[in-house]
């Protein structure tokens, strides 16, 4: 007869796409989000904590995974036959809570929130289901003053964790725009917004994803479709010859906007006979060409000159378009009056971003110094947080339009910039550990202890096998701790505890030969009574 298998050991492993967090980086994410935390509400806006799980309904059907409508959460049925499924990030949460608690919630209503969402997207290198997001929003303000004040509280985030000016830029477009551009293309008709609806989801996402597959790839994706290097063929939209190549003129506007710039500073410059030629484009600008490029007017501030006119000659004739224009000229006043200029907050015709319930401004702060890849290349880092206005978001619930504009930071990016430019990332400091000399007086080693805290120093009593000590000093160099209180029977009945500095001592293990650090010994007797005040100069040298 054969034996009974015994029960399967459960596996000791993260699920796929998931992973853990530690001391380090739980300590620095918190560090983090409290210095963005202050920036939010010295503007004002009050911190919101919803639920992590939200009603499929609720949810709605913008989704990350656009093409999965409704399969892109970790959803289930409960008992009274409602689906759930966790929420897959703040802002439709908030929606929510806009239409529910809406006769009780100042309007406008102005918030922050910071916590873990889950999409059940295919994980890969730096991809997970799980991530961290730090969100704040306004509901109820129309006005593009809102979304400008957005961008500046984001920028000013960015700068306070450490982020310094010139290694970021918080590029700003508008849908509005976009919509234009494809009202011009003949894939939008304002007298019926859900024709073309899915030709313009393909042109909105293609526009997306330039950086990553160029012109030639986004040219593709408006035409018949791509195929990639491993065979898979992407649908394309569909559009005409005529028709992509409206779309490519939006797509290019950067390109073009940097050689016109060029070629009339240039100019400018010269004074030669070519700048008399020239003076149609001060016409075309609305500016002095002279005093715009003589004056010592920062790049930035030319180029979303030229950017908001080249924008304006494209949507001609598109009433939506026109409009979107009008909001970027009135946000750009509104951050330059504030002394946010373009080389932090800039007008970008390549911003688009990928949700559906975009309606207007949309932005993208990008990180722009460089580090190496995986390869050992160097690149830019790349965006770390986006937003824009949202105005039918919360209209789901209510029936009527609530206006809503908000920005979300990804946390874990923002970390990770950090640790490259050295802000974080470094060894944090362990506590103070008491060690275990004699098992029959636990009482009074965790009386030091005590006095340690209550003096507001952080330290644990060592509570592993106290046979072999120096175990004990190798767990207190592993807790990273500064220093080791040690008393034995003798230290005990003459009064004195020893302190050993675990930083010094390690110092002068690596260049015993410094001058500087032989005045200091590694480890000093005092008076039990001195404890703590000992301890307190010691973590102070």
């Amino acid at each position: 007869m054969a034996k009974d298998k015994s029960p399967r050991r459960p596996r000791a492993e993260t699920p796929k796409g998931f992973r853990d967090y530690f001391g380090a980086d739980v300590t620095e994410r918190k560090a983090m989000l409290d210095s963005i935390a202050e920036v939010y509400h010295r503007y004002g806006f009050d911190p919101l904590e919803t639920s992590a799980v939200e009603t499929v309904e609720a949810l709605g059907k913008f989704l990350p995974d656009v093409d999965r409508p409704n399969e892109g959460v970790f959803g289930w049925q409960d008992e009274d036959g409602d689906w759930l499924a966790l929420r897959y990030d703040l802002t439709a949460p908030l929606a929510r809570v806009a239409a529910q608690f809406r006769n009780d919630l100042p309007s406008p209503y102005r918030r922050y929130a910071m916590g873990p969402v889950w999409r059940n997207e295919k994980p890969g290198p730096g991809r997970f289901r799980q991530f961290y997001q730090c969100d704040a929003d306004t509901v109820g303000a129309a006005s593009v003053a809102a979304d400008a004040e957005i961008c500046a509280m984001l920028s000013d985030a960015l700068e306070v964790v450490g982020i310094p000016r010139g290694d970021y830029l918080v590029r700003v477009n508008n849908r509005k725009v976009l919509n234009g551009v494809m009202e011009v293309a003949g894939v939008l008709d304002p007298s019926d917004p859900s024709k073309f609806e899915a030709e313009r989801g393909i042109v909105l996402r293609a526009i997306d994803k330039l950086d990553r597959l160029g012109e030639a790839g986004v040219r593709a994706l408006l035409g018949a479709g791509r195929r990639d290097e491993s065979g898979d063929v992407t649908k394309g939209a569909g559009l005409s010859g005529e028709q992509a190549e409206v779309i490519m003129t939006f797509v290019g506007a950067n390109a073009a906007i940097s050689a016109e710039i060029s070629r009339v500073s240039a100019i400018a410059k010269s004074h030669d006979a070519e700048f008399a030629s020239s003076l149609d484009l001060a016409s075309w600008l609305g500016s002095d060409l002279e005093e715009l490029f003589g004056r010592g007017t920062k790049e930035a501030s030319i180029r979303n000159q030229f950017t908001l006119k080249y924008l304006e000659d494209i949507v001609r004739g598109s009433e939506v378009g026109l409009q979107g224009v009008e909001e970027l000229k009135s946000i750009s006043s509104l951050l330059s009056i504030q002394g946010y200029g373009a080389d932090r907050i800039s007008i970008d015709p390549s911003v688009v971003r990928g949700l559906g319930y975009y309606t207007g401004p949309v932005f993208e702060a990008e990180l722009t110094f460089e580090i190496l890849d995986e390869k050992g290349r160097k690149r830019q880092f790349g965006s770390v947080a986006g937003g824009g206005r949202y105005d039918d978001l919360v209209k789901r619930f209510t029936g009527q339009a609530v206006p809503a504009t908000g920005v979300s930071i990804g946390v874990d990016r923002l970390l990770a910039a950090l640790r490259a430019k050295g802000r974080a990332g470094q060894q944090s400091v362990g506590p103070v550990v008491v060690t275990v000399m004699d098992r029959d007086r636990m009482g009074d080693y965790m009386a030091m202890v005590g006095e340690l805290r209550s003096a507001g120093i952080r330290a644990e009593l060592y509570l592993g096998n106290p046979k072999n000590f120096g175990n004990q000093l190798k767990y207190a160099d592993n807790r990273h701790s500064p220093v080791a209180v040690i008393q034995g029977t003798d230290e005990a009945g003459r009064g004195v505890v020893v302190l050993k500095d675990l930083v010094l001592g390690a110092k002068v293990a690596e260049e015993a030969s410094l001058e500087e650090w032989k005045s200091r010994p590694a480890q000093v007797e005092v008076a039990r009574a001195d404890l703590v005040a000992a301890v307190k100069r010691m973590l102070d040298q």
